[in-house]
């Protein structure tokens, strides 16, 4: 596990997990120590044995997207620890109810499909301790994708929407390229150039970076794409 983010009044650590090594996140309140797990792809008990580790207690467990690297341990966290489960959007349950099999193709049987307590969109926000974050929905890689910002620290994870040199993939079923494009160019950029995020594979990097460098959404790419 590394070191995400180090501004308060929040802290995180990011846990790859499953064979896919998807980016869950562990963020918490510096006040409380009340945690979130963002995104618990797999490896529940690692993942708990990591927020005792850290001294931390578990309030909410996030998920961006329904995809099971994503989600496949959620049911399982929830289990084990009786906190709700808030997120993505609505648009998703078609990915929920493919987790099951999605863990069969992939040599993950233990996923499981879940009920989230509270589904979320756009504009919405979401409590952690004393401190919250905002929802924006970015579908395109998913329809009901969405991301959790939290402005005073200028830190996202963005799931599977952006990447340090590239962008979620587009050819899944109701993937669209147009949307993902339109949800990172007018909905994460607006958001500050110096936004750091976590993605849902691989490093961190900053919103201002990919503008500077990421073939398919810097700003040269999106002028050539006439957008």
């Amino acid at each position: 596990m590394s070191d995400a983010a180090n501004t308060s009044p929040i802290r995180a650590i990011i846990a790859p997990v499953t064979p896919l090594q998807q980016n869950c996140t562990i963020v918490w309140c510096v006040k409380t120590l009340k945690a979130a797990i963002i995104d618990p792809g797999g490896e529940a008990p690692r993942l708990l044995a990591a927020l005792k580790d850290q001294g931390l207690t578990l309030e909410k467990i996030w998920i961006t997207h329904a995809h099971m690297d994503h989600a496949g341990a959620t049911a399982a966290i929830q289990d084990a620890t009786g906190c709700p489960i808030e997120g993505p959007h609505p648009d998703d349950q078609f990915w929920i109810d493919r987790i099951p099999e999605s863990g069969q193709k992939y040599g993950m049987p233990e996923a499981r499909a879940f009920i989230p307590d509270r589904w979320l969109g756009d504009g919405d926000v979401v409590t952690l301790g004393e401190t919250e974050f905002e929802v924006v929905h970015c579908p395109g890689h998913t329809p009901g994708h969405v991301i959790f910002f939290h402005r005073g620290a200028r830190f996202a994870q963005v799931g599977d929407v952006l990447f340090k040199g590239s962008i979620g993939r587009t050819d899944f079923p109701h993937g669209s390229f147009d949307q993902l494009i339109d949800s990172i160019t007018r909905k994460l950029w607006p958001l500050g150039d110096d936004v750091a995020f976590v993605p849902g594979h691989g490093p961190m990097s900053t919103f201002g970076f990919e503008r500077k460098a990421n073939p398919y959404v810097s700003d040269l790419a999106i002028e050539s794409m006439n957008i």
